[in-house]
């Protein structure tokens, strides 16, 4: 795991805020909230002449609307994409080696995830990638760096031997990270590989998405890049979905936008209507889980990667926050109100705001896990010492936060870039966010990432939130967890 270096272009700052109305979020809740406090007659008087609109037209236009749904929920760009009951989902994790639990929650391995994911693969396989260090010693020189060279090995032998299509889609190489691995295989054919220029593209900002597709109906999102240290000293977590043809066209268009913007270098005004989605926070998928029903879709970050009708990532994030009704459990590896990674920090308050209105509007209970490792900036105590004064400010209502510290041995703690909680997820009693994204502003405004997100009502066991819940509550209750003074 590699950290997000510092920005020093000196180009124009594209923070939202900071952006013409006309290139603003579609349908974002970011300006709505930026908006409130302003001419409330105004507004009062629009949703008085919307609702009594909305009143006469209802009885004409709701028989049209669950129609165009339904058919929305098995097409994309009018081509059949069914999805059925085949759907699987599942949590997938990187457990450091060291770290030992109380208890033992079975979920499935990211090694041994993605070598199933590449040898089972019959035609295809898109990675979208932050950077690739996979090689056997690469990077340093330890033994638990074999499980890096497996999947590499795997992938190597897909691309030559069994004529399996691999595209890899990755932040331009750097003088800090050059990508041997994926130009070493873009040479020997073994995969078609495309890289995206940031600087060009956006101002700043790197491609810091992590998911796979393979043979467009396996897919996997979370927050393990291609490291060998993701797959034994990171902790990692993420989402499996199989044979879900639907999630898997989606998303692909999003691995459409990064491979499209690896060769041109330059975001469109206006992005062709191939790239486009139906489906969004305003009109999910419903994909059946364990013959559970529940609305699912892919948000994306920065908005200038988002086509038409693509729900932006701190959109679905600000949703999650707000249709909680409980409670919010947040995991992130940083968790910062700020531009980070510009020349000077800019107040960026807009996650953190919801969370406070959650608490105190309506009373809903919040725990937040950040990281703590050898990278971690001290500031971010303060941060959660500032949520943290709302404990019980309204009533009994709790706000909560602790570090997580993954513990080393004096070999391990040797390892660049290792021994951390890199888990970037939210679960409330209604919803769960999977991303890719730590949460500053930088992640939202110009950073490419993607987020799972999906709403249940079921309050049965062994659903997908249930079993995020006990993972929260694992690392919450374990000795790893400490409070924040």
């Amino acid at each position: 795991m590699v950290s997000v270096t510092a920005n020093t272009n000196t180009k124009k700052d594209v923070h939202l805020a900071n952006q013409p109305r006309s290139n603003r979020p579609f349908a974002s809740l970011y300006w709505q909230r930026q908006a409130e406090g302003q001419s409330k007659f105004h507004i009062g008087l629009f949703v008085s002449i919307l609702l009594l609109t909305a009143l006469a037209s209802m009885v004409l236009f709701i028989p049209l609307m669950y129609n165009y749904n339904m058919l929305a929920f098995y097409t994309i760009n009018n081509k059949d994409v069914p999805c059925g009951n085949s759907c699987r989902i599942e949590i997938v994790e990187t457990i450091p080696e060291g770290l030992v639990y109380n208890e033992t929650l079975n979920h499935l391995d990211t090694f041994n995830l993605w070598k199933n994911l590449i040898w089972n693969a019959n035609s295809s396989i898109d990675i979208a990638s932050f950077y690739w260090t996979m090689r056997e010693n690469e990077t340093y020189a330890h033994p638990s760096s074999k499980k890096g060279e497996e999947i590499y090995q795997a992938l190597l032998n897909a691309g030559l031997r069994r004529n399996i299509t691999i595209r890899i889609a990755q932040n331009e190489p750097t003088t800090f990270q050059k990508n041997p691995d994926t130009e070493y295989l873009a040479q020997i054919k073994a995969a078609e590989v495309r890289s995206l220029n940031f600087t060009k593209l956006v101002g700043a900002g790197v491609l810091h998405t992590k998911f796979w597709i393979i043979d467009k109906k396996h897919v996997y999102i979370g927050s393990a890049n291609m490291d060998w240290r993701a797959l034994t000293h990171v902790k990692e977590l993420g989402v499996a979905i199989h044979d879900c043809p639907c999630i898997a066209a989606d998303l692909g268009k999003v691995f459409d936008v990064y491979w499209a913007l690896g060769e041109s270098n330059e975001v469109p005004s206006k992005w062709p209507e191939k790239y486009s989605t139906r489906y969004n926070a305003n009109n999910p998928l419903n994909v059946s889980f364990s013959d559970k029903t529940n609305l699912v879709y892919i948000s994306s970050a920065p908005p200038s990667f988002s086509p038409k009708g693509r729900t932006h990532d701190i959109d679905a994030l600000l949703r999650t926050i707000i249709n909680a009704k409980q409670f919010i459990y947040i995991s992130v590896m940083d968790y910062f109100p700020l531009n980070l990674y510009t020349h000077r920090y800019k107040f960026w308050p807009i996650i953190d705001n919801e969370i406070r209105r959650a608490v105190i509007e309506r009373g809903v209970n919040v725990k937040i896990l950040i990281s703590h490792w050898r990278s971690t900036r001290p500031m971010i105590f303060k941060f959660m010492n500032s949520l943290r004064s709302l404990d019980r400010v309204n009533g009994k209502v709790r706000v909560e936060t602790k570090k997580f510290k993954v513990l080393s041995t004096p070999d391990q703690d040797k390892i660049p870039f290792a021994r951390v909680n890199h888990n970037k997820y939210m679960v409330t009693d209604n919803g769960v966010f999977i991303g890719t994204s730590n949460w500053s502003a930088d992640y939202f405004t110009d950073t490419a990432g993607v987020s799972f997100v999906m709403t249940t009502n079921s309050t049965l066991d062994n659903t997908l939130r249930e079993q995020l819940v006990e993972v929260f509550n694992r690392d919450w209750n374990s000795s790893y967890a400490q409070n924040i003074y």
